[in-house]
């Protein structure tokens, strides 16, 4: 009963990293075709702006909220000054961003040092089967949940959503019909950016923070939303579950480092078996 319980825990947990890594690339990249190798960045600055103002004596819920803030307007200012330049240009946006990732990781490490002083995580620990586990944790399972229906509710029932949607897919004919797209593209990515925030203000808490912690987040972010497939909201969730489910089966099963290489050979094997993500083989078996 105890390793079931610790099994689907691990689980819950797994899901939940995937999901609120991936939520912001999968607006910037599913969405908007940006392959944004500095998101990682953008979570390390919600993370940074977290830790500052929770030190500087806010309640942590504002503190990360301050974080997804601040990473939404640096990720608004990005995009007027850099992005709005590359649409369209996918081996330029990944030097850009890959650029933009390198300047803040080097210019995060000169000008605040090698780490910075952490805050403790928060709400102690259950005990369920003998076993004691964080209840931070579940808030972050819950969370993830959470976040998933409110992008859902945004992107389809709301004005914003329905124009942000038909400006990605058809910006000469929004603009025609007298919509603002470079508003929107800039709102739309700094929303990216802002849920990348929120991604590092919510693990801030539970890692070192140092100025190369993006890499923890950028590679399983990718490897969900290309799982995931064109329509976010119908891929990103199934992919992050399965996804999830495989690391936490290796990882208790053999360890972390064995877990990393399944969920890689599942990206692999996936990508090979379905070449359009999850949302491509729903849609298809809809159809």
């Amino acid at each position: 009963m105890g390793a079931a319980i610790s099994l689907i825990y691990q689980c819950g947990d797994a899901f939940a990293f995937l999901v609120l890594s991936a939520c912001g690339l999968a607006i910037i990249f599913g969405m908007m075709g940006v392959i944004n190798l500095a998101h990682g960045e953008f979570i390390m600055c919600g993370a940074y702006v977290t830790v500052t103002t929770d030190r500087l004596g806010l309640p942590l819920p504002l503190a990360i909220l301050c974080g997804a803030l601040a990473a939404g307007l640096v990720g608004i200012a990005l995009e007027r000054l850099v992005i709005r330049h590359l649409y369209g240009r996918p081996l330029d946006s990944i030097v850009a961003t890959w650029g933009i990732s390198l300047i803040a990781t080097q210019g995060t490490l000169i000008l605040l040092g090698s780490s910075l002083p952490g805050i403790a995580t928060p709400f102690g620990a259950v005990r369920v089967g003998g076993l004691d586990y964080p209840t931070y944790r579940l808030v972050l399972i819950a969370v993830a949940f959470l976040l998933l229906g409110l992008l859902y509710l945004l992107f389809n029932r709301t004005r914003f959503g329905t124009i942000a949607r038909a400006t990605i897919q058809l910006p000469h004919m929004a603009e025609a019909l007298g919509v603002d797209t470079r508003l929107v593209y800039s709102l739309t990515f700094g929303l990216g950016a802002a849920l990348a925030g929120l991604t590092g203000g919510l693990y801030a808490p539970t890692m070192t923070i140092v100025p190369t912690m993006g890499s923890t987040f950028l590679l399983e972010a990718f490897a969900t939303v290309v799982i995931g497939g064109a329509e976010i909201f119908l891929g990103t969730a199934p992919a992050a579950a399965v996804l999830g489910i495989i690391k936490a089966v290796a990882t208790s099963w053999q360890g972390q480092l064995i877990g990393e290489i399944a969920l890689l050979v599942a990206v692999i094997l996936m990508v090979r078996i379905l070449p359009r993500g999850v949302s491509g083989w729903l849609t298809q078996e809809r159809a």
